[in-house]
């Protein structure tokens, strides 16, 4: 009963009290960049998602009658993202703690795993223990548990929000010391490495839980009856089975004392591993995997090529009504729209993004996702195009205004017919470079759940362990989208330069 009145439509509070009906899907979120074994792109086929948690997902969504759809997001703002709406339960390695209960309800725990010191093999300077971190340099995720036992213990922390690879990375290249994760991380990351090695110790215990929105308490029974029944029937064994995830910590959880089967193949890890552990040649990828991913990046480059050219649309409207008010309106306007742009180009789009997507639901204004980066990047890029054609009204000589006085056009009329084309040509080169700068600023849209160009870049990267040769397409991608529109930009200008030596000849 609980949970035929699950229901996932809806926003509000009413909403949220019954919950989705069976047969619709199960939103949940994710961040696929974080990487292996949790909820990665096929290294294999990236087309597809896989990982232990995917499979969860799928699990959980079964028995509750209805299907799982994934909606991607950075792994430190999905709590944050739940809270808006934006998808029904966050299942991504959420931890278990006091900090995470205060913003949402989380699950019974459905797996358990020790964290684990990974080092340079045969370094003797390594830190081993807990009390030798002080001062060292270590890598872990931001907002993790990992992190705040390292605070406790003195570390010079390094956090990375560009996935566990990266974090694994840093420490064969010799910029950190030692890195803290969970088992699973360490299992996929650290223990496959032969240049690392994983300490023996006792470094802390990490619980995982889905996490459900405050309020939400007909959906968090419902979770919470799936995964007590999945543990019952050996679902989620079978799961952590295959991945090599299976341990003593969860059998004692879920209260399963059958000793280790002889017949568990780790069949998900192998495949991992197998896929992976070493490159396939250049020549290979160039032939056979990149031309396999097109359609992926393709579909990030459409996104990021239509908020990029409405974001600039809007940006330049906007920034002409700004320019005009700053050049040629009354005093008070001139002050206000100088106001504007100051504020707007003294504050990162960052934070503009942040306040738009995260800050107006608290005023009760909630945007979609595309919405709210599309506004954010509008927002900043206005006062930019503002200050370009400011200075190409500036560059127009005061005479011309007068003689188009003189000639009976109103003020109006001036702007429009006589000042705007000469003040166009001077303008056009920097607003063509930024149009290329909005291009590339587009890729902080990956916070709010949109998968542009570069997220789809950095998701293929951290399972596929590519980061050179998909960065050398993605940057063809890059150039590819935003060149035509710089020679436009040239040609545009070559045909205004010629018409102006006309009129004065």
């Amino acid at each position: 009963m609980a949970v035929a009145a699950w229901s996932l439509g809806g926003d509000g509070a009413s909403a949220r009290a019954e919950g989705p009906a069976p047969g619709r899907e199960l939103r949940w979120g994710v961040d696929s960049q974080g990487g292996a074994p949790y909820a990665f792109q096929n290294p294999m086929d990236p087309n597809h998602l896989i990982g232990f948690e995917v499979e969860l997902a799928d699990a959980l969504a079964a028995r509750l009658g209805t299907r799982a759809r994934p909606v991607l997001g950075q792994w430190e703002s999905l709590l944050e993202l739940l809270a808006r709406g934006d998808f029904d339960v966050a299942l991504n390695g959420i931890e278990v703690s006091d900090e995470k209960k205060r913003v949402c309800q989380l699950s019974h725990p459905y797996y358990v795993a020790p964290e684990q010191l990974t080092v340079r093999r045969g370094d003797g300077s390594a830190p081993r223990s807990l009390e030798a971190l002080r001062g060292r340099r270590v890598g872990t995720l931001p907002g993790s548990l990992a992190e705040r036992i390292l605070r406790r213990a003195g570390a010079d922390v390094r956090t990375y929000e560009s996935g566990q690879d990266a974090i694994y990375a840093d420490l064969k290249l010799g910029r950190t010391d030692a890195v803290l994760l969970d088992e699973p991380a360490t299992l996929y990351y650290g223990a496959i490495e032969p240049s690392l090695a994983v300490v023996d110790g006792d470094f802390g215990e990490v619980r995982y839980a889905v996490a459900v929105r405050l309020g939400d308490d007909t959906l968090l029974a419902a979770v919470d009856g799936a995964i007590d029944a999945l543990a019952r029937d050996g679902t989620l064994r079978r799961i952590y089975e295959r991945w090599g995830l299976w341990n003593g910590r969860t059998a004692a959880l879920f209260g399963d004392a059958r000793p280790p089967s002889t017949l568990a193949v780790a069949t998900s890890l192998e495949a991992w591993r197998a896929a992976v552990g070493k490159q396939p040649p250049f020549w290979t990828r160039v032939t056979k995997r990149y031309p396999e991913l097109m359609p992926l990046f393709a579909r990030g480059a459409a996104v990021t090529l239509v908020l990029s050219l409405l974001a600039m649309s809007c940006a330049m409207a906007a920034g002409i009504l700004l320019a005009i008010g700053r050049s040629f309106a009354p005093r008070p306007i001139r002050w206000l729209c100088l106001a504007i742009i100051e504020v707007i180009r003294g504050t990162p789009l960052f934070v503009q993004l942040i306040i738009v997507y995260f800050g107006l639901p608290e005023v009760g204004l909630k945007l979609p996702p595309f919405v709210a980066g599309w506004l954010a990047l509008s927002i900043n890029y206005a006062a930019a195009e503002a200050e370009n054609y400011r200075a190409g009204f500036e560059s127009v000589p005061g005479g011309q205004q007068e003689a188009a006085w003189s000639l009976g056009l109103t003020r109006w009329q001036a702007i429009v017919h006589v000042v705007a084309p000469q003040a166009l040509r001077v303008a056009l080169p920097p607003m063509t470079n930024d149009f290329i700068a909005l291009l590339k600023d587009s890729s902080l849209v990956a916070l709010v759940t949109i998968t542009e160009l570069t997220k789809t870049y950095l998701n293929l990267a951290s399972a596929t362990r590519d980061h050179l040769g998909l960065g050398v397409v993605v940057a063809a991608w890059y150039l590819v989208i935003g060149l035509p529109f710089a020679q436009l930009a040239r040609l545009v200008e070559r045909r205004l330069a010629r018409r102006l030596r006309r009129v004065e000849a």
